[in-house]
Order: structure tokens, then sequence, then C-alpha cells
């Protein structure tokens, strides 16, 4: 541990190092101004001496910062050279480390500490502590104090709450007893009331439930009649399915008959089809022919003309020459004879092509006819496909049609089914609400009952236990309960009236809730229990 004191009036600066751990660890080192200015020369100081003791400080931080690192680039050495009973300086070393070498900042040689500066040194540290210790002793004689203070404090608040939580007992007792001996004697009054009440109530009752068994009569015997009457129409529904049925079956098996003649004569047509087509390329490979022989012929007729023209020029040369060539006439003659003879060939060739040409224009003329019949009978044949093909579609027509009648008369028969189905349905509901309406009588009667004996255990309940911190409301004086029933039948609906006042005993909510699949009951309502005091109207209706 270094300490630095600064002396401005001296101008002297104290370097003091010590250990926390060694008492006797002492080392001091004064420095003046003119000391200062010896040590700036020696080791090149760049600073004032003002200012050495905030410069000496950082550098030791830089120290303290990085001591705890494994490469610290600030190191603090004390380098001592004999032992520590000599009183020989030693050195205070400042080193930051390099990559190539080691720079020492500062370097200040410390005397090592007396027997004298140690007691001094050691009497302040005893001073300071004792300072403190006394600091520390008037600190806990204020807080002593405050606490006495609180908890004298408290007590007394103590005492008083104490007190008032006897008083209030006291009064509590004296309340449950009076209150108890009121509902003593409201609960007796209560009690004969109610008794005649439940007697009137039965007889009431009993009124009700044969009036109500003989409209549930009237309206099972009216059920009955549209279930058979249901009945009989299925029936007749039935037979006429039936019916449209074997309808049905007939059309179908006339239909399959014309499809089968449609696709024979359909197979015909094809059939007159391919002739017409394979006599239409004969007759074709005919009319080449007969042009091939025209042809002929006209090749013919022109080489004769040339020959007779080549006749008519060698007879004239014959008799222009005649004159000269006597001599050479057998010779002409024999060609001439050969000339002849070639026109005879020729001649009777020309007739024999005009004969061909005679014969094909003959059997060109019967196919042209054979052709006239065939398309007479293909347009006769398409005809009937036509009227076959009109027949069918009448026939599918009337097909969907019956399919249709068929469908509306099954959703019809669907329908009254339905019905039937619902009838049954309302005429269990029917069956449902009274019983409901018979609980709900019974349920009133033993609720009466319920409700006085649940008051009497009520009033008990508060004799018996006191001490429990229970509170109970007076009942009223004079309540008196009114309940007067009346029978009513308007428009197919048979009800009950009842008028009471006084405070109402309902059933529960559960009860009147509204179910999307039954019967509406309009009577006792959960609003009812909010009115009190008032008088109320309750509607108990029986469908019929």
């Amino acid at each position: 541990m270094t300490e630095l004191l600064f002396n401005k009036r001296l101008q002297d600066l104290v370097v003091r190092l010590t250990d926390d751990s060694d008492f006797y660890f002492l080392y001091n080192l004064v420095i003046s101004e003119e000391d200062f200015q010896s040590l700036k020369v020696q080791q090149g100081l760049l600073i004032d001496f003002t200012s050495f003791p905030q410069k000496f400080i950082d550098l030791l931080e830089q120290c303290i910062s990085e001591q705890d690192k494994g490469n610290p680039r600030f190191l603090l050495q004390l380098t001592s050279a004999s032992s520590a009973f000599d009183r020989s300086p030693s050195d205070l070393n400042i080193v930051e480390t390099n990559a190539f070498k080691h720079l020492t900042h500062l370097s200040l040689k410390l005397l090592p500490g007396s027997d004298t500066d140690i007691k001094k040194y050691l009497a302040t540290c005893l001073s300071t502590v004792k300072e403190e210790k006394q600091q520390l002793e008037q600190k806990l004689r204020k807080t002593e104090e405050d606490l006495t203070r609180q908890l004298n404090y408290a007590q007394q608040t103590l005492s008083e709450k104490s007190r008032e939580l006897d008083k209030l007992r006291s009064e509590w007792t004296s309340q449950t007893t009076s209150l108890s001996s009121r509902h003593m004697q409201d609960f007796t009054a209560e009690r004969e009331k109610a008794l005649e009440i439940q007697a009137r109530l039965q007889q009431q009752n009993e009124q009700l439930r044969q009036e109500l068994e003989s409209s549930h009569h009237r309206s099972t015997q009216q059920l009955q009649t549209k279930a058979s009457e249901l009945e009989t129409a299925n029936r007749e529904l039935i037979d006429k399915k039936y019916k449209s049925d074997s309808t049905i079956r007939d059309l179908k098996a006339k239909l399959a008959s014309l499809e089968e003649e449609c696709q024979r004569s359909k197979q015909q047509v094809l059939s007159l089809r391919r002739e017409n087509s394979t006599l239409d390329t004969e007759c074709h490979e005919k009319e080449r022919l007969v042009n091939q022989l025209q042809m002929r012929v006209a090749v013919f007729e022109q080489e004769i003309k040339d020959k007779e023209q080549l006749v008519l020029r060698t007879k004239e040369v014959l008799e222009a020459t005649q004159q000269q060539k006597v001599r050479n006439v057998e010779s002409k003659q024999v060609q001439i004879t050969k000339l002849e003879a070639t026109v005879k060939s020729l001649s009777e060739e020309l007739i024999k092509a005009n004969g061909i040409i005679k014969k094909l224009q003959g059997d060109l003329k019967a196919l042209m006819g054979k052709i006239k019949v065939k398309n007479t009978v293909t347009v006769s044949q398409e005809k009937i496909l036509q009227e076959t093909t009109e027949k069918l579609q009448r026939g599918q027509r009337e097909l969907q049609d019956t399919q249709q009648q068929l469908r509306q008369k099954e959703e019809e028969v669907m329908k009254l089914k339905e019905q039937f189905e619902a009838t049954v349905q309302k005429l269990d509901e029917s069956r449902e609400v009274l019983k409901t309406n018979e609980n709900v009588i019974t349920w009133l009667n033993k609720q009466l009952n319920e409700n006085q004996l649940s008051r009497k255990q009520e009033t008990l309940g508060m004799f018996e236990t006191p001490a429990a911190g229970l509170r109970t409301g007076s009942v009223p004086h004079n309540m008196v309960i009114h309940l007067s029933l009346k029978v009513y039948k308007a428009s197919g609906l048979t009800g009950i009236s009842a008028h009471y006042s006084g405070e109402p005993v309902g059933l529960d909510s559960k009860y009147f809730e509204r179910r999307d699949d039954s019967i509406p009951l309009r009577g006792l309502l959960p609003s009812m229990h909010l009115n009190r005091g008032k008088p109320q109207k309750l509607l108990f209706p029986i469908y019929s």
C-alpha cells in the first residue's frame, strides 16, 4: 500500500509504502522541490513538481489494473540490495514492458522506516480506529432509544384495542338473545299459516289433475284419427308408385326394341353406302376406258386422212410420171396394192373400235340405272331412320316425364311420413308436458313445506351457534302468503292462473329454460323472485 502526502506549505512530497498484513513493513521518501529538480534531470522527466503527484498516481493505477493479467504491461518493482536490518535504501521502479525492452518510467529510492517511524505510524493507525469505534457506539445508542420509544407506543395501542374488543363482545351477546326470542314468535305464527295454505292447495291440485286428464284423452283421440288418415294416404301413394314402376318397365322394353331396329337400319345404310362407293369407282374406270378408246379412234381417223392425202398426192405423182415412168408401172402397182391393203386393215380396225365404244356406252347406261335405283332405296331408308330416331326421342321424353312424376310422388310420400312423425312427436311432447305440469304442482307443495322447515332450522341454528359470528336478518311480522288458483280455457289451451303476495319461493331457473325441441311452457318465470312484496300472477299452460 503506497501513500502520497503533499504538503503545500513546505512544498514537500511524502511517499509511504506499507503492508496491511505486516505492520512493521514501512518505507518512506520525502521529495522536496529541489530534490525533484535533480530527479528530473537524472531521469529525463518532462513534468513540473506540481503535476508530479497526479502523474505518479496515474502510473500506480495502471499497475494495479494490470496486475491480474498474464502478461502485464506496467509493473511495480521494489528491489532491496541488503537485508531488512540494514538501513540501506531500496529502489521502487515503475516499468513498462515492450516487445523490444523494459522501460523504467520512474525510479525512486525509499528508506526503510526506523523504530520511531514505525511507532508513529502505528499510533496514527490506532487513533483512527478509536475514532471510528466512538462513531459506531453513538449510532448504536441512537437506534436503541428509537426502538424503545416505538415499543412503548405499540403496547399502549394494544391495550386500548383489547378494551374495545371486550365492549363489542358484550353488545353482541345482548343482541343475539333479543333476536332469538323474536324469531321464535314469528316462526310459530308462520307455521300455522303454512298448514292452512297446504290444505287448500291439495284440494285445488286434485281438481286440476282431473281436468288435465280429460283434456289429454281428447288430444290423444284427435292424434290417433290423424294418424289413421295419414296411413290410408300412404297406402294409396304406394299403390300409385307400383303402377308407375310397371309403366316404366314397359317403356324401357319398347325403348330397347326401338334401339335394336335403329342399329339394324344403320347397318343397312352403311352397307348400301359401301355398294354405292364401289359402283361409283367402276363407273369412273369405264368412263376412263371410253375416253381412251375415243382418243384412239380420233388418232386412227387422223392417220386415215393423212394416208388419203398421201394417196391423192401419189396419184398426182403417178399421173405426172406415167409418161416418164411407163417402165416402172409394175413396181408402182405393187406399191398401190400394198397401200390399199393397209387402208382396208385400218378401216376394219376403226369399225371394231366403234363397236367396242357402243358396247361400253350401253354398259354405262345400265350402271347409271342401277345407281339411280340404289339412291332411291337409300333415301327411303334414311327417311325410315329419321322416323325411328324421332320415335326414340319421344319414348325418352315420355320416360323422363314418368320418372319426374315418380320422384314427385316419392317426395309427397316422404313429406307425409315426416308429417306423421311430427304428429307422433307432438303426441309424445304433450304427454311430457302433462307430466311436467303434474310435477310442477307437486313440487310447489313440497317447496312450501321445505321453505317453512328451512326457516325453522335457520332460527334454531342461530340459537345454537351464537359464538360462531353468524348474523341473520329478522323476518317481517304479519307476512301472509295468499294463493288463489283458477282454471281457464281459451283457443284450445287449458291453463292455471295463480295469484300470490308476500315473499315468493319459486322453482330453480333451470325448470323454466326454453328448449328448442319442446313445446313452450308459459308459467313460473325466474324474474318473479326479483319483484318481492308485489302480487304476482303465475300461468301453468296445458296444451290440448
